[in-house]
């Protein structure tokens, strides 16, 4: 059987963690780099596969059965349309698009040509997000009363020597905090209304480097997210979950839930609840959730080879990560930035 071939738009960070899984998978082959930066077609050549400076020439001369977006957010929309208008399916990281306009182009595209387009929020695909939403499923928590999230941590000072993480739109709100937004709809529902404070007094930007969240869900559960990337702090999905290595892994928790019957406390998956005797003035049980490791960029390439030969529909399609994107507009708009 003959492997489906793939090609990867973009050679940053994430472009070669896309690039590494895919040649552990023995399902597909990579058959084709497309960045038009020295370093990718040096990274092309190592790997032996064919490199384009252009998309659309990638397109039209390597015919990828699917493609992986991985290029700065403002190129997200274009590269994919590009896809969708050949008919090849899409994988594009998150954020989804750069403005709810650009992803609102791109959902209208896919229906247009039916073309399916999953969206890169690769940790839907942990098996410990999966655990959570089962026991939240199960009603084992009772109804969800409140959740906050935390992402603390300090990106180094040469992370931002790449001109475009400077600028509007690549601080942590879009970079990072839309991955929990993400999460947070996917295990207890709509978001209804947000407040929102940002700051960009340590580096100076012109994006925010810190930002205080409060949401309204349409359950009328409350959460809050603390998010900053240049404070020291052992609190982040990067530095807790251990999915990725390039992290020092802290094992500390990013996410606390509390509903009427229960709490649990993620990554660490730590699920609390009282015994026969409930209230403040008895102890509290725990137990740890046995979730077995395994990389969510892994599961997450299965399925979108799945979604390639039209077997499974994308766990999370453009239009959901729409959503996730109006509410960070939502937020950009409460704090006074320029979405």
């Amino acid at each position: 059987m003959s492997k489906m071939g793939l090609a990867v738009i973009g050679a940053g960070a994430i472009g070669r963690k896309h690039i590494a899984v895919i040649r552990n998978n023995p399902q597909v082959e990579l058959v084709a780099l497309a960045d038009p930066s020295p370093q990718a077609q040096a990274l092309a050549q190592s790997l032996g596969v064919p490199w384009y400076d252009s998309v659309e020439t990638m397109l039209e001369t390597a015919r990828p059965q699917g493609v992986i977006n991985a290029t700065p957010n403002k190129l997200h929309v274009p590269c994919a349309l590009a896809c969708i208008e050949r008919g090849i399916p899409v994988l594009v990281e998150k954020p989804v698009a750069d403005s709810p306009e650009g992803a609102r182009a791109l959902v209208d595209a896919a229906a247009r040509h039916q073309v399916p387009v999953l969206v890169g929020h690769h940790r839907r695909h942990n098996a410990l997000i999966a655990a959570a939403r089962a026991l939240i499923d199960s009603g084992q928590l009772g109804r969800i009363v409140s959740v906050s999230a935390h992402w603390i941590l300090q990106k180094p000072d040469d992370y931002f020597d790449v001109a475009w993480r400077r600028e509007p739109g690549a601080g942590p709100l879009l970079v990072n905090l839309v991955h929990d937004i993400d999460l947070m709809r996917y295990l207890f529902g709509e978001i209804e209304q947000v407040q929102a404070f940002t700051s960009h007094a340590v580096r100076q930007f012109a994006n925010e480097d810190s930002a205080v969240v409060n949401l309204r869900f349409s359950s009328g559960a409350l959460g809050s997210a603390v998010l900053t990337d240049c404070g020291v702090g052992p609190w982040s999905w990067e530095m807790n979950s251990g999915e990725n290595a390039i992290y020092a892994h802290t094992p500390e928790n990013c996410y606390l839930i509390s509903g009427t019957l229960g709490a649990l406390a993620i990554p660490q998956m730590q699920w609390w609840r009282y015994g026969e005797e409930r209230g403040w003035l008895h102890p509290l049980q725990s137990d740890r959730l046995s979730v077995e490791p395994i990389d969510p960029f892994e599961l997450q390439l299965r399925h979108f080879i799945r979604v390639i030969a039209g077997e499974e529909q994308p766990l999370i399609d453009a239009a959901d990560a729409l959503r996730s994107l109006e509410v960070i507009a939502a937020i950009q708009q409460a704090a006074g930035e320029t979405a």
